[in-house]
Formats: C-alpha cells, sequence, structure tokens
C-alpha cells in the first residue's frame, strides 16, 4: 500500500491533545486496510519521526436516524502511535 495512502488524518479532540502532550502518543484516521507495520513506516517516513509502538483498533458506525429512516454511518480504522522520547510531529504542535 501506498504510503501517503494509509494516514488519513489526524485526530484532534481533548483526549487526544492531553495524550500527545503528557505521553507522546498520537492518535491517527488510517485506512481500514492498513496493518501495524505499514502504518509504523508511513508515519516513519513522512513525519520523520521514531515509532516506539502501535495500537488499533476498529471503530464500529453508529447507527443515526432521520425521521423512520435507520442509517449507519461507515466504520472506520483509529490507530495509536506512541513516538520516541524527544520526537514530535511538527505538523500537529499547531492544532
Amino acid at each position: 500500500m501506498e504510503l501517503n495512502k494509509v494516514v488519513k488524518r489526524l485526530l484532534v479532540t481533548e483526549k487526544t491533545t492531553a495524550a500527545r502532550d503528557d505521553l507522546n502518543k498520537y492518535f491517527l484516521e488510517v485506512n481500514p486496510k492498513a496493518n501495524k507495520v505499514e502504518i509504523k513506516a508511513a508515519v516513519e517516513k513522512l513525519f520523520k519521526v521514531k515509532v516506539l509502538e502501535v495500537r488499533v483498533m476498529h471503530v464500529l458506525g453508529k447507527k443515526k436516524r432521520m425521521g423512520r429512516t435507520i442509517g449507519q454511518k461507515s466504520s472506520w480504522k483509529k490507530a495509536v502511535v506512541t513516538l520516541a522520547e524527544g520526537s514530535r510531529i511538527e505538523f500537529a504542535e499547531g492544532i
């Protein structure tokens, strides 16, 4: 899989910002077909950092209702990437 298609976007919430500042962990939305090895290689190559650990989880889409009809949001894959001490993703620092 191409490296630029593995990482979709950086997840920014209060919880992820606190984890980024305290534990040096970054939360990313990734391609559902990507595995841990591909995610690690993509993050190291794209952001030029050293990755220690990658944890992956599938987030199931929620059911949503509009009147009588019931739909469902798409499921997606989330990765929690732990970086080595002193490594930072500069792109995420201003957010």
